[in-house]
């Protein structure tokens, strides 16, 4: 039983758990915890509902190249091993926008934990009123953008 209440199935669910392991895995090295984290997957569990069609057309088009390959859905594939890695591989190709929104889904939410900003030596707060310190870049590269004709609508 799911302990986020969300509308995907618990197969959806468990496809979307290991899905998110493979693509931050935990640093034994760092001590950091992968994407499945408890409270790290709540968070992607949270905005996957927020994108639910997208997401779950992605879970379906996992699933489908699981079936293809291995005859189960990714979710009926043995958790650790090769038939994860190969469907996951083969998913990617086949469905880069998909697999994309999975990965952007993961990187946002694992990057909003604490735990996870500590160990970057960045304060876990919100970026904004304080803001961050960025360095100053070469701003020279900007002359194209900046020599090039409007391409817009004014406003009036």
């Amino acid at each position: 039983m799911n302990t986020t209440e969300t509308s995907f199935t618990d197969a959806q669910t468990q496809s979307l758990r290991w899905v998110v392991d493979m693509i931050i895995p935990a640093s034994t090295e760092d001590g950091l915890p992968s994407a499945n984290d408890p409270v790290i997957f709540a968070n992607i569990l949270a905005a996957a509902q927020l994108r639910r069609d997208a997401v779950e057309a992605a879970l379906s088009a996992l699933d489908e190249v699981a079936r293809e390959s291995q005859g189960k859905d990714f979710a009926g594939l043995a958790p650790e091993g090769h038939l994860l890695t190969g469907a996951v591989e083969t998913f990617r190709h086949a469905y880069p926008d998909e697999a994309g929104l999975l990965a952007m889904l993961t990187v946002q939410c694992y990057y909003r934990d604490d735990r996870v900003m500590s160990s970057l030596d960045m304060e876990a707060r919100a970026p904004h009123p304080a803001g961050y310190d960025v360095d100053q870049g070469d701003w020279s590269l900007l002359e194209p953008v900046r020599g090039r004709p409007e391409f817009f609508r004014k406003t009036p």
